[in-house]
């Protein structure tokens, strides 16, 4: 079997943690994680994350994107840098993401900044068509509003509502839509009965596995930093929902992972 892990911060990680990206690299791969998808937060940190694609070329890609827990750190100009990264078409660069919509924290979700989340969702939305890049989505009690910008982006790439969390309906609107759904460590925690729910329902070819590494963590290590390894948790847990056998669950998300972000 092999997996790849389609939603990481790993440069945070490596910090965390004192590890050096070859390392986690090499720990992944212990657990049969052989891919392993890096996304980011700020402008500040394209720089970081491009070098960690550089470091493993034949493991890691990444995604640039401006994510909107962040949105009062945001300037305009940071759109501007972003696409300028993204016009070099480096081929390692293979999705924009973090990006997305929160609600669920109040202090980003005032009428003002909720708007500024918006208009910069809009604007990396535009440069997924531009560019011909998958998006990696963040979404937290902002399932609806999401949905209504993507179905007017009509991007001709897609990707994937990461570490979902939310019932089967939403998720299905996402599918129907074309967008795959992100399975992390939710659905190890067995209370997550709507979550699970709504994994085990959905089509299989709408899935990816992620661990949000460092965040994120699965049942059994709550206060860890998550890793890339931990997959293997998730992956676990998922075969529990799916009446799919092992092997077939494994490849055919080895196949929706590589189809969207190789």
């Amino acid at each position: 079997m092999r997996f790849f892990d389609t939603h990481t911060h790993l440069d945070y990680l490596a910090e965390s943690l004192n590890l050096s990206i070859s390392t986690l690299v090499e720990n992944a791969q212990k657990y049969q994680v052989e891919k392993i998808l890096v996304v980011s937060v700020f402008a500040k940190n394209f720089e970081k994350v491009t070098a960690c694609a550089n470091e493993k070329p034949e493991n890691i890609v990444y995604g640039l994107g401006l994510h909107p827990l962040y949105i009062q750190e945001h300037c305009l100009s940071d759109l501007d840098l972003l696409e300028n990264a993204l016009s070099l078409k480096d081929p390692q660069c293979t999705a924009i993401g973090e990006i997305g919509l929160e609600k669920a924290v109040a202090k980003v979700s005032s009428p003002e900044l909720w708007k500024k989340q918006c208009s910069f969702l809009e604007a990396q939305l535009s440069f997924a068509q531009k560019f011909k890049l998958p998006v990696n989505l963040h979404s937290r009690k902002s399932h609806d509003q999401l949905f209504v910008f993507l179905k007017k982006a009509q991007l001709s790439k897609n990707g994937v509502v990461h570490g979902f969390a939310g019932s089967y309906e939403q998720a299905k609107r996402f599918v129907d839509l074309g967008y795959k759904i992100g399975v992390g460590g939710t659905i190890t925690y067995q209370r997550a009965n709507k979550t699970r729910e709504a994994i085990r329902k959905l089509p299989l070819n709408s899935l990816l596995l992620e661990t949000d590494s460092p965040d994120m963590p699965v049942f059994g290590f709550q206060g860890q930093p998550n890793r890339p390894e931990r997959l293997i948790e998730i992956f676990s847990s998922l075969c529990q929902l799916r009446h799919e056998s092992p092997t077939v669950i494994a490849e055919t998300i080895w196949q929706n992972s590589e189809g969207l972000f190789s």
